[in-house]
C-alpha cells in the first residue's frame, strides 16, 4: 500500500493492513490535522519504506514523552509519525493512502478532549486519554 504527500515528493510504502488504525482526540493531533481529530494507521517501523526528503517536528506528549512528525518540506504534509511510548511502530494519516477511506479505526484515545459533536462507534476501543500499556 502506497501513501503519499499533496505532492507526492514524500511518500511511503507499507506491505499490506495495518496493526491498528487509531483515531485521535488530543489537542495535537487536532492542530496537526486542522481538523477534530487526527487518524493514523500504524505500522511496525521495519516495514514501512520511505521514499523522498522529509523535516521533522519533534514535541512533547501529554505524558512526558516525544511525538515526531516527519512532513514533506515542499507542501507541508504530515506524511509520518513516530513517538517515544512506542518506538517500535510508525503511524500514517489515512488520509494519505489512496485506499485510506477503507481503513476504519479500531480505538478512539484522548476522548476526554474530544468535540462534543463527535459520535465514537460504541464497538471500538475507548479511552478518555492515552492507552497506556
Amino acid at each position: 500500500m502506497k501513501a503519499s504527500c499533496q505532492c507526492g515528493q514524500l511518500r511511503v510504502e507499507v506491505p499490506g493492513p495495518t496493526i491498528a488504525v487509531v483515531a485521535c482526540h488530543c489537542i495535537a493531533c487536532q492542530k496537526r490535522s486542522g481538523s477534530p481529530f487526527g487518524e493514523a494507521a500504524y505500522y511496525p517501523h521495519d516495514q514501512v519504506e520511505i521514499k523522498g526528503n522529509a523535516k521533522q517536528f519533534s514535541r512533547p506528549t501529554d505524558l512526558g514523552g516525544t511525538f515526531d512528525q516527519f512532513f514533506c518540506p515542499d507542501c507541508g504534509t504530515t506524511v509520518f509519525m513516530r513517538g517515544t511510548k512506542n518506538p517500535d511502530v510508525t503511524g500514517i494519516p489515512i488520509g494519505l493512502f489512496d485506499e485510506g477511506h477503507k481503513m476504519q479505526p479500531v480505538r478512539s484515545v484522548w476522548e476526554d478532549r474530544k468535540h462534543p459533536w463527535v459520535e465514537i462507534p460504541t464497538a471500538m476501543q475507548h479511552f478518555p486519554e492515552a492507552r497506556v500499556d
